[in-house]
């Protein structure tokens, strides 16, 4: 019997010797990602997660990589776990807006984008994202104020839509 606790507590030794933190295999994640080989990130997030639950830049990173082969629930899914993890998490907000934009869901993506800009009030992309989507909605005058605000913190395409759709 004592031989066995011993041999088992060795396999269990060696096994956790061998695992990979979270954040190894978010690194791991992160190489795929950049060589756009988008499902193996979306593969090795999910062992990230696996293994811590509430790892919310996991969940933002998979949600980008999910967005790349256009699988807009899983994430949207993504986004909003990643927010539940770090409800400060002003990047999730905005990329959720993007993903509510995608599927016409306006008045959701309108209330990411107006969280992102809150958790975060020098986010130029999500003025900049803000604004695009006012204009959709017939809120010009809001959404070139958004430009306006996106244009002052440094956004270089806000610019084009400042030309675009302001007068």
């Amino acid at each position: 019997m004592k031989k066995l606790f011993y041999l088992l507590s060795f396999v269990l030794l060696c096994t956790v010797a061998y695992a990979q933190s979270a954040k190894e295999l978010y690194n791991a994640a992160n190489e795929k990602f950049d060589i756009k080989k988008y499902k193996e990130a979306i593969d090795l997030y999910t062992k990230a997660i696996e293994v811590d639950k509430k790892y919310a830049e996991a969940y933002y990173n998979r949600g980008i990589a999910k967005s790349r082969i256009k699988d807009n629930k899983g994430a949207l899914d993504d986004y909003s776990k990643a927010i539940d993890f770090n409800p400060e998490f002003a990047a999730a907000y905005n990329n959720r807006g993007l993903i509510k934009k995608a599927l016409l869901d306006y008045e959701g993506a309108l209330i990411d984008y107006t969280y992102a800009i809150a958790k975060d009030s020098l986010f130029a992309t999500a003025y900049l994202n803000r604004g695009s989507l006012r204009v959709i909605v017939k809120q010009k005058e809001s959404g070139c104020s958004d430009f306006k605000k996106a244009q002052e913190l440094g956004n270089k395409k806000a610019f084009e839509s400042i030309v675009r759709f302001c007068d």
